[in-house]
């Protein structure tokens, strides 16, 4: 069996990746062109031949920073990524292709974001699970699925005159303008605008955006993505100030009855804590939690690493964040954010 960083026979990759039952989007090929160009980040994506016969894959890409270290990630910016492979042995040979190129890198750690816990030795964090809702045949009885409280939720708004509409790369402006400002409100970096264009420019078929509007004005937005039976929503936002309005609800009632129109089977809210704030809400919508085991192998015997923003080292640099001027978080944020996965 041969493992080596592939440079060409992407088509042949997505093949494998559209016949594997574990796989999901980000798995897709067509992330590393993204990833790439919009960061500037080296992928390395080992694939695992016999032959002629690809047996498995696993995306990587090097992030490194004076900030936060250098590490291998599969797959950064996203939920999902890791290993597939055909058996046990083809899984062992790319896990240990990737500890040797971590090695030849020098990185602090390799973290693999699987759905099960493919490798039994390796350090596993269990800190957050993705929300999954099955979906009927129709929106009628998903609807009817809902409480009468979730019921009245989603009326307030459409009563107040907001509407939801979908696009592409003509909606970009408006659901770039809500996620920026709800980022810094959330004291977070954001992603530079060119991220979502790529995205779009590269999975025409997978990559929509969906945007609420009231009287011509964006209040919230959503960027879904197709795989398979499978609709994910990997990022939403609405402006704080418009609250009352409840434009989320909309948002995310639109959202669905799309999943359902297009014919999906499932709608990943996304990954969230345990018990709190975003995981009750996507809760009401009936979604229910899947485990998911983020893997390590570990440079020299390193801690786990944790970069998220529950971290109390970073409360202070969060709450600087919340009141810089939005226009600066725009310039400020892409260079930072680029080096967190």
């Amino acid at each position: 069996m041969r493992v080596e960083a592939i440079t060409s026979g992407y088509e042949t990759w997505d093949e494998y990746v559209l016949r594997h039952p574990d796989s999901r989007g980000p798995h897709l090929s067509g992330w590393k062109k993204v990833i790439e160009e919009t960061f500037g980040h080296r992928c390395y994506y080992l694939a695992a031949t016999e032959g002629s016969v690809l047996r498995g894959v696993l995306p990587l890409t090097h992030m490194r920073s004076r900030i936060f270290g250098s590490f291998l990630i599969s797959v950064p910016y996203l939920n999902y990524g890791g290993i597939l492979a055909d058996d046990e042995t083809v899984r062992a040979a790319l896990y240990a292709q990737a500890q040797e190129l971590g090695k030849k890198l020098k990185v602090q750690y390799l973290e693999l974001r699987h759905l099960a816990p493919q490798i039994p030795e390796a350090p596993t964090k269990q800190h957050k699970v993705a929300m999954v809702l099955e979906l009927p045949g129709d929106t009628e009885t998903l609807w009817n699925n809902f409480k009468a409280k979730l019921r009245s939720q989603i009326r307030k708004p459409q009563k107040e005159g907001l509407t939801a509409r979908f696009g592409q790369s003509e909606e970009l402006d408006n659901f770039y303008n809500v996620f920026a400002e709800n980022m810094r409100d959330l004291g977070t970096p954001v992603y530079s605008k060119k991220f979502f264009a790529r995205i779009l420019a590269t999975f025409p078929q997978q990559a929509h955006l969906c945007t609420v509007y009231h009287k011509q004005e964006a209040l919230a937005a959503g960027f879904v993505f197709g795989f398979r039976d499978m609709l994910e929503i990997p990022w939403a936002s609405s402006l704080r100030k418009h609250n009352a309005l409840a434009p989320n609800m909309l948002l995310y009632w639109s959202v669905l009855e799309y999943a359902i129109k297009q014919g999906y089977r499932r709608f990943d809210f996304g990954r969230c804590s345990p018990n709190e704030g975003t995981y009750k809400f996507k809760e009401q919508w009936g979604a229910l939690p899947a485990a998911l085991y983020w893997q390590y192998w570990l440079s020299n015997g390193r801690s786990l690493p944790d970069l998220s923003p529950h971290n109390p080292k970073y409360q202070r640099a969060i709450e600087l964040w919340q009141k810089v001027p939005l226009g600066i978080t725009r310039l400020l944020g892409p260079p930072i954010v680029k080096n967190i996965p």
